[in-house]
């Protein structure tokens, strides 16, 4: 989910191949698969360029991760006790949770655009801080629901 900033900045703001709400669209619907990145690069290429481009964009997604982790891996076990080593992924991580919060920020300064929205997003932030057992497919379920209700409702 960290490279959801870099997405939109590319796809979105300065090559406009999509609008804002087919880029939100593209993430909710990879949202609920597996290997969500790799989804969302894939339906943006294909909304871009049908079929070829969706193999080109996952290919390109996806082929650079598998290179840099199953090609290495027998020697990951060596490196993994060297400090510098340790030291290196410690600010990577640190790095992932900020591209993860800027991922967030440009998934939710689009999807809540209005009152109703704001308060579902407000009332799961609130469940899956306060109630530690809640699985997020259930309060994911019950915030579609509402929406569905408000929808019908206004």
């Amino acid at each position: 989910m960290a490279i959801v900033p870099f997405l939109h900045a590319g796809v979105v703001t300065e090559n406009h191949w999509l609008t804002e709400q087919q880029f939100v669209d593209a993430v909710a619907v990879a949202m609920i698969t597996p290997g969500p990145v790799v989804i969302t690069v894939g339906f943006i290429g294909y909304l871009i360029a049908g079929f070829p481009g969706a193999s080109v964009a996952a290919l390109a997604t996806f082929l650079p991760c598998y290179l840099f982790t199953v090609i290495p891996a027998p020697y990951f076990k060596k490196i993994a006790k060297n400090k510098s080593i340790k030291a290196f992924v410690d600010g990577i991580t640190a790095a992932v949770v900020g591209a993860l919060v800027g991922a967030v920020i440009v998934i939710a300064t689009r999807s809540i655009i209005d009152i109703p929205t704001a308060l579902i997003a407000l009332a799961s932030l609130l469940s899956l801080i306060y109630i530690k057992k809640i699985q997020e497919p259930y309060v994911i379920a019950v915030a579609a629901l509402l929406g569905l209700l408000l929808k019908l409702l206004l």
